[in-house]
């Protein structure tokens, strides 16, 4: 196997990747803000939330075509650079895909539309329900997609084929059900309505700043507040139940994000800092807080967290047993009714994607040596120096948005925003936070995975399609213009439409709209 091709399609897919989750958070929360924003003004009759949805949606809808765009050249890489994956799990990984696209995405882009051009054709119920189903759609987009990618965290509800030497689904119940994949889409949710809410909140907070659409900013910044904060919460207590789910299914991505080279005894300590070095294969300093890991891993103080060092030991095993279940299905390709073969395929059949592991090192992989084993063992650990410190970082800052939301809320409580100029500047300044956080989870989520492609089953390097170096880097490079020139088109709109703001776009007064007179029952509402 080439392995400038795997890297390439490893980097390529990663951009794409990293490029689209851009946008996906940020349609997550605004359709969710847009539907709590329209809600007040059918409750309260009064235009400036109806002027509120218009603009923001407006960014909204700038945000949810760029995502399309992007996402949509994501799906043709698995019949491109990964075609090999495609063929040996596309009969479960695509049926997600495929309910995404027909369920969720066309229900989206179908309301979408009547979103923009349906205020004047329907009632304000009517389009509080078409606004309501933009908001379900982009939800419901999430989920499949996360069920697809937490089946390639956690595989459950399918077995491997010695006929057609592919995985197939035995209980698509327990592909959507999936524990991982669960946990996924939650977190990612709850970090998507954090993107939503500080997108508002701070472009709301420039107006205040500059002392532009005050009645609009004002109001837009008391839902951006308690959104917001009810949102991250939700996102620690979430990421918590995704921490836990890593300690039931996958234990090496737990141990390098902790840096966890030994196993502890129980409750184990968390490394609150450390340096982890690959090469001598323990931390160079740590900072450890006894218990905390044990408690917050497996909830309990009893149970193991299981170190790398042991949990190679564990790989090791299970090469050789996949030895045994590849040399067993060799011999049933020459022989369908060796009886033997297939008992020892049905017991050994689990652990054959660590016996996959060695055809990096040899393609006669019934011959691997014990030095072979050793490093396809070894190999299934990921970088630990990149992970520990991508988690700690994203974790610094899910605590971080807590603070900042809380203080908005009160803020927000006591009607004192403009007079604490300071917290609009960091409100301002936060803007591109929640983006690093969920670029920071996604890295801590696939590069955790590695080497495999499918956790347990499918080794990366086996996944890519038999392309040459050239086509590969050629498409990067296309890949790689055109999303910049979508990222200038994208930045260009965004900004230009939020300098212009609500007045100039609605050709209305905002602060006008918010003196108009309402019963006393809008008035209570509104406060």
């Amino acid at each position: 196997m080439n392995e400038v091709v795997v890297d390439l399609s490893r980097l390529q897919f990663a951009i794409t990747a990293l490029y689209h989750f851009l946008f996906v958070p940020l349609t997550l929360g605004l359709s969710v803000i847009l539907v709590i924003m329209e809600a007040v003004y059918v409750m309260t009759g009064r235009v400036i939330w109806r002027d509120m949805v218009k603009f923001w949606g407006v960014l909204f809808g700038i945000n949810f075509a760029m995502g399309v765009a992007t996402g949509i050249t994501m799906e043709f890489q698995f019949g491109t650079n990964w075609a090999y994956f495609s063929h040996y799990v596309g009969d479960i990984f695509g049926v997600p895909l495929a309910i995404e696209g027909l369920m969720a995405f066309f229900l989206e882009a179908t309301f979408v539309g009547l979103f923009f051009f349906g205020w004047e054709r329907l009632s304000k119920l009517q389009h509080l329900l078409v606004t309501t189903m933009v908001a379900i759609g982009s939800n419901f987009s999430a989920l499949w997609i996360l069920i697809a990618n937490g089946w390639m965290q956690n595989p459950v509800g399918a077995k491997f084929n010695p006929t057609t030497m592919r995985m197939e689904v035995t209980d698509f119940y327990a592909v959507i059900f999936n524990e991982v994949a669960q946990a996924k889409f939650v977190h990612t949710v709850s970090a998507g309505y954090v993107t939503g809410a500080m997108f508002v909140l701070a472009i709301s907070a420039w107006y205040l700043l500059r002392g532009r659409h005050r009645a609009f900013a004002v109001r837009s910044m008391t839902v951006a507040a308690s959104f917001g904060l009810a949102s991250a919460l939700s996102v620690v207590v979430l990421g918590d139940e995704s921490g836990y789910a890593a300690t039931e299914h996958q234990k090496m991505k737990l141990a390098a994000i902790e840096a966890e080279w030994e196993t502890q005894p129980p409750p184990a300590g968390f490394n609150v800092l450390a340096w982890p070095d690959m090469e001598k294969r323990e931390n160079a300093f740590e900072l450890k807080v006894p218990w905390v890991l044990g408690l917050i891993a497996t909830r309990s103080l009893s149970r193991e967290v299981l170190g790398i060092n042991d949990l190679v030991a564990r790989a090791k095993v299970r090469v050789r047993h996949g030895l045994r279940a590849y040399r067993a299905l060799q011999r049933l390709r020459r022989d369908p009714a060796d009886k033997a073969a297939i008992r020892e395929l049905r017991v050994f059949d689990h652990t054959l994607g660590y016996a996959l592991l060695l055809k990096r090192y040899r393609t006669d992989i019934e011959n691997a040596t014990p030095a072979e084993i050793e490093k396809a063992a070894w190999d299934t650990v990921p970088d630990v120096l990149t992970l520990f410190w991508s988690f700690r970082i994203m974790v610094g800052l899910g605590f971080y948005f807590i603070v900042l939301f809380g203080i908005a809320f009160i803020l927000s409580a006591r009607r004192a925003f403009e007079r604490h100029r300071w917290f609009l500047w960091l409100a301002f300044v936060s803007l591109p936070l929640p983006w690093v956080a969920a670029e920071l989870g996604w890295i801590v989520a696939e590069y955790g995975r590695q080497p495999w492609i499918i956790e347990g089953v499918l080794p990366t390097f086996l996944g890519v399609s038999e392309v040459s170096v050239g086509q590969v880097a050629f498409s990067l490079v296309g890949f790689i213009v055109f999303y910049t020139v979508l990222a200038v088109a994208d930045v260009y709109l965004m900004v230009k439409y939020a300098r212009l703001g609500p007045d100039a776009y609605l050709g209305v007064d905002t602060n006008a709209r918010a003196r108009e007179r309402v019963p006393v029952l809008a008035s209570a509402i509104e406060t």
